[in-house]
């Protein structure tokens, strides 16, 4: 149908054709924005998102105070669903539990009597079970609400009013922190010690320009519900707060049972925040049953009231330091508490704020909250003094206003123009009762009067006071300090800062991996496998067709294998990590990145201690500490620098104080170990020199010993220092013929 061809009641001539990009981006956005201020980021002011707020107040409008009834959270979720917050029952009721959960908040809101869920990760009873009422937190963050503290704006339907912040006498963001996540942004504030942040407000009020460092001194760290000891470094805590974003790094408390004779256990009474128990211990069982806790023997859940879990050690030789850091890596017992102090700045503009901005931007709204209760109360004065001068004309002329009362038809106007009064004061004086005309009465209004006039003028100068401003909100800042000292039980700091303790990696590495004896096999084409046990006898072994032994050797399931190839370069790759003895192994080149023209020249368990000489097929080398071949990436480290044709062909442990090298060419040549350099990395320098042909073999020994070597059949030949004067040279020298009986194959064990 053609444009405008639509009938009369709507159609077709009615549809306005819109760009797509356009209006997908135009709704994303409302959509984001909506997101972002009205569901996820709290206000910086009082720390709330909308649902936290909506249901505070809630319960306000109810009546729903520290001091009075539980009421059944049904009502309450009704009442916010019904009149604030329309959406569904479940996610209010969510929120509302969060808030009285004393491991989830620092400071609860609200107090919930009943089936609230536990640290283990269980939910909380229907919300037909359970009641709740406020908390003195909750009654400080509404402190002055009744009083124009702060604006109201119309609800979803527009029947009721809300509250657009709320007055938020508590510093609510830092104290409980928050947690979210909007569209393209997020937020995570842990929370901290109200004792603290009210230190670090009150610097603040004095000296607005205070740095982050000086703030860092009243507030070191957060302040966790669930305890645990924190391990960050003071320079990164100072950081995070600088820039809003960061870490904590949280570890359990744990402490040492004495169980006599030697023996004892491991008991651990604080988990990090946010951890459920009942989870981090079966992943802990979980490792246990997999083998990958070898020092460990068994984990007990005893926990009743507080939280209590056991860790049995092996044995009673167990380090116990070693055996939690082994723990802490593998689990939850140490976790990272982000910070991303993502918020909604004066109610609008979502950021990133440091720590001293978002504690300047609490102080400036409670100043302006301040204000705004002093100008609520000083009105409310104005009207009753008004009221009270009203009073005191009737009283000095009684008289005369009880005759008009009863003999003017119409005694207002006549009251407002006989004495002066306003509508307001005339209203007053027909409303008074004949039981307050006695002489009580008018001494009572003007003592009234008078302390109203006093009251007056101390609001007047207070609002004319920038100076006394502050002061007023130190003062509050004080009573807020006071009433949630360290000294009280809830007030009390419960994460503790501590050092990590400085363990050897590679201990910590050897603890999680049970050590068991295991046979290293490697094939001629290049698959790997591990035996259990050590097997001395290999002849029964089995390969791929066309495949062979090329080596195998005994090891520990802890040790580290060196691996090295022709091409010069090192691999390391950890004896637990190989494939079982089942079946054929799996090709090394599937664990790390090996070049195809490359083969493995030789394999052996990693010594740190021991140093060796490398030497190249052409007769280079050099002496290398062991641990510089340890690599630990799949890409291997290149140690020997050789092209082709040349190739890495020797591997020897270096010991003694002299070196045998034996060419292809059946030359041998003896001179002094101190001749060959120590290097990390190069090419090395020449040990013997060809015409054609290379190197053969090299051993290390002590010339006051002699050289020995074994032929074929076994028999042993030994060359005393005065029987080697004629091979006795300089390094890269040609060298002479090999003594006779040295073997065939022109290796010194035949």
């Amino acid at each position: 149908m053609p444009p405008g061809g639509g009938s009369d009641n709507g159609g077709d001539g009615h549809i306005v054709p819109v760009d797509l990009k356009a209006a997908l981006e135009e709704r994303y956005l409302a959509y984001a924005l909506s997101t972002i201020m009205h569901r996820a980021l709290p206000d910086v002011r009082d720390g709330l998102k909308p649902v936290h707020r909506r249901i505070i107040h809630a319960m306000s409008e109810m009546g729903i105070r520290p001091n009075s009834a539980f009421k059944k959270c049904a009502r309450i979720v009704g009442d916010v669903i019904g009149k604030f917050h329309p959406h569904g029952d479940q996610s209010v009721y969510d929120a509302l539990v969060r808030l009285a959960q004393d491991f989830a908040q620092r400071y609860p809101i609200v107090d919930g009597q009943g089936n609230f869920g536990n640290i283990d990760g269980d939910g909380a009873a229907a919300y037909r079970y359970t009641e709740a009422r406020m908390t003195e937190v909750a009654a400080l963050l509404l402190d002055g609400i009744e009083q124009d503290a702060v604006d109201f704006r119309p609800t979803y339907n527009e029947e009721d009013e809300e509250p657009i912040v709320l007055p938020g006498a508590f510093p609510n963001l830092l104290a409980n922190g928050s947690s979210g996540i909007a569209v393209g942004m997020a937020t995570s504030i842990p929370p901290h010690n109200v004792h603290e942040l009210c230190d670090a407000a009150l610097y603040l009020i004095k000296h607005r320009d205070a740095p982050v460092e000086k703030l860092v001194e009243f507030v070191p760290g957060p302040d966790f519900p669930t305890g645990g000891i924190i391990i960050e470094r003071r320079e990164q805590i100072i950081e995070a707060y600088k820039t809003g974003r960061g870490g904590f790094r949280v570890r359990a408390r744990w402490a040492i049972e004495d169980l006599g004779r030697g023996g004892y256990q491991i008991v651990v009474t604080e988990i990090p925040y946010q951890v459920q128990k009942s989870r981090l211990i079966e992943k802990i069982a979980e490792l246990l049953i997999a083998r990958k806790l070898p020092l460990l023997e068994d984990i007990r859940d005893e926990s009743a009231e507080d939280v209590r879990i056991v860790l049995v050690p092996k044995n009673r030789t167990v380090d116990a330091t070693l055996l939690m850091e082994s723990l802490f890596k593998l689990s939850e017992l140490e976790s990272r508490i982000p910070l991303n102090m993502n918020v909604l700045s004066q109610g609008r503009i979502p950021k990133v704020m440091p720590l001293n901005d978002v504690l300047l931007e609490w102080l400036d709204h409670r100043r302006e909250v301040l204000i705004r209760r002093s100008q609520f109360r000083l009105n409310a004065i104005d009207r009753r003094l008004e009221i009270l001068g009203g009073l005191l004309i009737a009283y000095l002329n009684l008289d005369e206003v009880i005759r008009i009362i009863r003999e003017e038809d119409e005694p207002k106007p006549v009251l407002m123009s006989r004495f002066e009064l306003t509508d307001n004061q005339a209203e007053a004086i027909l409303n008074m009762r004949l039981r307050n005309l006695r002489k009580l009465e008018e001494f009572e209004i003007r003592k009234e009067f008078d302390e109203l006039t006093l009251e007056k003028a101390g609001i007047e100068a207070l609002l004319a006071s920038p100076e006394k401003q502050w002061q007023t909100v130190s003062w509050q800042v004080g009573e807020v300090r006071k009433a949630y000292a360290k000294a009280t039980p809830l007030g009390r700091r419960r994460s503790d800062f501590a050092d990590a303790p400085t363990t050897d990696d590679e201990a910590i590495q050897q603890a999680m991996i049970e050590k068991e004896p295991v046979t290293v096999v490697i094939s001629e084409k290049g698959w790997i496998r591990a035996l259990k046990g050590h097997i001395a006898d290999t002849s029964g072994l089995t390969f791929k067709e066309g495949d062979a032994l090329k080596l195998a050797f005994p090891a520990q399931t802890t040790d580290k294998l060196i691996l090295f190839t022709t091409g010069g370069k090192a691999y390391t790759l950890g004896a637990d990590k190989l494939p079982g003895g089942r079946g054929h192994g799996e090709p090394v080149r599937i664990m790390v990145d090996m070049e195809n023209d490359q083969d493995i020249l030789t394999a052996f368990v990693h010594d740190p201690s021991r140093k060796l000489i490398i030497s190249s097929t052409a007769g280079n080398g050099f002496v290398i500490a062991e641990s510089e071949l340890v690599a630990n990436t799949r890409k291997g480290k290149q140690v020997m620098n050789v092209s082709m044709p040349d190739e890495a062909r020797l591997l020897v442990p270096v010991s003694g104080d002299h070196v045998a090298v034996v060419g292809e060419n059946r030359k041998l040549v003896v001179f002094p170990l101190a001749q060959i350099p120590e290097m990390s990395r190069g090419k090395g320098v020449r040990l013997q020199r060809y015409k054609d042909g290379g190197i053969s073999d090299i051993k290390c020994f002590a010339i006051a010993e002699g050289l020995t070597w074994e032929d074929t059949a076994g028999r042993k030949f030994v060359k005393t220092k005065d029987e080697l004067i004629e091979w006795l040279g300089e390094r890269a020298s040609a060298g002479r013929a090999v003594p006779k009986g040295f073997p065939r194959s022109g290796r010194f064990s035949g």
